[in-house]
């Protein structure tokens, strides 16, 4: 009966094709596949032969395809962004850097991308296989295209876009006043030189976007054999799941095709292994503190990593530091270096006092979730803005990770620790964010499945779509009314001015006779 209800789930499933992205992009994703995989959906997943995080799995298919770099030439990328983190440049210099770095990620992706795409056998497999959904991270839009070109409809699977292109192609309003641009650091309360800073970073987007898009919207062009843009192809999700949440993001509109998971990644507690309940245990009552700076920093400098370890030195707390750099000469008794922590359900421990985190939304969302008070030391991408919305909630402070000395951190760090404010607002952060009809993972199902199920969802689709930018703003209602009244305007005047000039001829032909001479 088993085996044949299990069959029978296998054939009333519905197949789903799966474009992810590579790092910690993967892992929320990975866990939506696999609970597709419970309830009886075929996932066929396609990656690059050579990867960060994606490997194979027992969960789902997994097609690969080659690239035109090897494993260790990724390995070194993805931990060079870790380390360039730590270079204090000029303004100037650092500006050029980044452009760099723009460039070397699109024209290595895109022709990772462009080799999927002329892979014609995996196309061909693709094609015939008749999905009913693709799901994509479309940060690099190579699921996009692939989607386009199946006729597919899509789930957009995503943290967020550059630019804001993700409120763009979804027609949803994003008002300079109150939304902060990513990278500015700014809340929903700005000042009046924040907006003016928040208005001159969103009207030069625009060129930073088509810079970072343009060789994928010159491949799509010449792949779909068509005139098309990025924000045409972004514009044809039909659900876009984004790992937000208001009780972290800042109340901002959204569009009913948008559905917020935030959280989707915060587990249940596993039991801590034998190694890790025996430090927790021996901390005492002072508790723990958990460290870690994300994956892809391997290595810090050797005179940083002495001056943090300095600072861990300072509370009375056990540190689990996961690090796999130099070990710095000066580490103290009470800070435990380890290569691997599970981060998760170290901080759902009784015990976790603090947590110290580069600003990644992963370890955010999991130090909401369990009420753990942040110190911050954002390196990179959108962790300066994660940070910012965390200190703004009074939930934990954020450190200049190249300007900080041992003081800095000690003090912040006792801070979070001591000081109960911090601790009251983490946890209420948390009970807001916990107390919810349904948990973002069922969520995130719900709609994935909504979506086979229906072969899209046009419905939840605005018909702004279907405008240009004059309509849209109603310039040309603006137009039609203001021609009006101008219009009304000058006949009432022409009418005044008639009947004056009617009123003063006729005073004027009475008044003469008595004007008459006198002989």
């Amino acid at each position: 009966l088993i085996l044949f209800l299990s069959f029978w789930s296998l054939a009333e499933g519905e197949k789903l094709l799966v474009m992810p992205q590579d790092g910690s992009h993967w892992l929320s994703m990975r866990v939506v596949l696999e609970k597709l995989w419970e309830r009886g959906h075929e996932i066929v997943a396609v990656i690059p032969e050579a990867s960060l995080l994606m490997k194979s799995s027992q969960s789902f298919t997994i097609k690969t395809y080659s690239v035109p770099y090897t494993q260790e030439f990724l390995d070194r990328y993805y931990h060079s962004i870790g380390e360039k983190s730590f270079d204090n440049l000029p303004l100037l210099e650092k500006f050029t850097v980044v452009l760099y770095n723009m460039s070397e990620l699109t024209n290595v992706f895109s022709s990772t991308c462009r080799n999927l795409l002329h892979n014609e056998e995996l196309m061909a497999y693709l094609h015939d296989s008749k999905f009913d959904a693709i799901m994509v991270d479309p940060v690099l839009p190579c699921g996009p295209i692939v989607a386009e070109y199946l006729s597919l409809p899509s789930v957009y699977f995503m943290r967020g876009l550059p630019c804001t292109l993700d409120y763009k192609a979804t027609q949803c309003p994003s008002p300079f006043s109150y939304v902060p641009r990513i990278f500015t650091s700014s809340s929903d309360h700005m000042t009046f030189t924040e907006r003016v800073k928040n208005l001159l970073i969103g009207f030069s987007e625009h060129l930073l976007c088509y810079l970072f898009y343009l060789k994928y919207e010159n491949l799509a062009s010449e792949f779909l054999h068509r005139e098309v843009t990025i924000l045409e192809l972004f514009s044809k999700a039909s659900i876009w799941l984004m790992r937000y949440d208001f009780v972290f993001e800042y109340p901002r509109p959204i569009m009913p095709n948008m559905v917020y998971i935030g959280g989707i990644n915060c587990e249940q507690k596993k039991p801590l292994s034998k190694e890790f309940e025996a430090i927790v245990n021996a901390s005492g009552e002072h508790g723990i503190v958990v460290f870690s700076l994300g994956s892809m920093v391997s290595d810090i400098p050797m005179e940083k990593a002495k001056e943090i370890a300095d600072a861990l030195g300072s509370v009375p707390q056990t540190v689990l530091w996961r690090y796999t750099g130099k070990v710095p000469p000066n580490l103290p008794k009470n800070v435990k270096l380890v290569k691997w922590l599970p981060q998760n359900d170290l901080l759902a421990h009784p015990k976790a006092r603090a947590f110290i985190s580069h600003g990644g939304s992963h370890g955010i969302y999991e130090g909401i979730c369990n009420a753990v008070p942040m110190v911050l030391m954002p390196l990179f991408g959108d962790q300066m803005d994660n940070a910012k919305r965390v200190e703004s909630r009074g939930a934990g402070l954020t450190l200049n990770i190249l300007e900080m000395t041992s003081k800095d951190i000690s003090t912040a760090l006792k801070a979070v620790i001591n000081d109960k404010t911090y601790k009251e607002n983490i946890k209420r952060l948390s009970e807001l964010h916990l107390d919810r009809p349904i948990h973002p993972l069922d969520l995130a199902v719900h709609w994935v499945e909504f979506v086979m199920r229906h072969k899209g969802a046009p419905h939840l689709r605005p018909a702004a779509h279907d405008l240009n930018w004059i309509q849209y703003h109603s310039l040309d209602v603006v137009a039609f009314l203001l021609a009006v009244v101008l219009l009304s305007l000058l006949i009432s005047v022409k009418c005044c001015l008639f009947c004056c000039r009617r009123c003063c001829g006729k005073k004027g032909r009475t008044r003469k006779p008595a004007k008459s001479k006198s002989h």
